[in-house]
């Protein structure tokens, strides 16, 4: 059995040394299609969670796909109005007995609004929630 130096590969080529090649950054590399369609379908579908999934995906994709940045966007914006919804409902069912129905009618709103938005961008187009007040521009 033969011992090689532990610091030479097999192939007997050395590694560089620590210092000789910095690591290059720039900007990060464009996604492509097939990973753009998958995380901006993420966006839209992460809404079911809530909004902290949209949040994420758009702050960590917006650089490197266009279509995420936009889609990320709209479904975070849609996701924040669901909650201040959510806020209104809980209010109103502070004051008015019988209304924790709303609750649930958001939620349901939410997930169909979710699952489009999912659907269409996996067709690769644009998706446009009906109703959304625009925070985050």
């Amino acid at each position: 059995m033969s011992e090689q130096d532990p610091i030479q590969s097999p192939s007997g080529d050395r590694p560089p040394s620590p210092g000789a090649n910095p690591p290059v950054y720039g900007a990060p590399a464009p996604l492509d299609d097939a990973h753009t369609r998958q995380w901006a379908g993420f966006a839209h579908l992460g809404g079911i969670l809530g909004f902290v999934p949209p949040l994420v995906i758009w702050l960590v994709y917006r650089e490197r796909s266009a279509f995420v940045d936009q889609e990320a966007k709209k479904a975070l914006n849609f996701q924040l109005t669901a909650l201040i919804g959510y806020i209104a409902a809980f209010v109103l069912n502070t004051v008015v007995p019988f209304t924790g129905f709303l609750d649930f009618a958001i939620w349901v709103v939410a997930i169909i609004f979710s699952v489009q938005g999912y659907q269409a961008v996996q067709r690769g187009q644009a998706y446009r929630y009906p109703f959304t007040v625009e925070l985050i521009k």
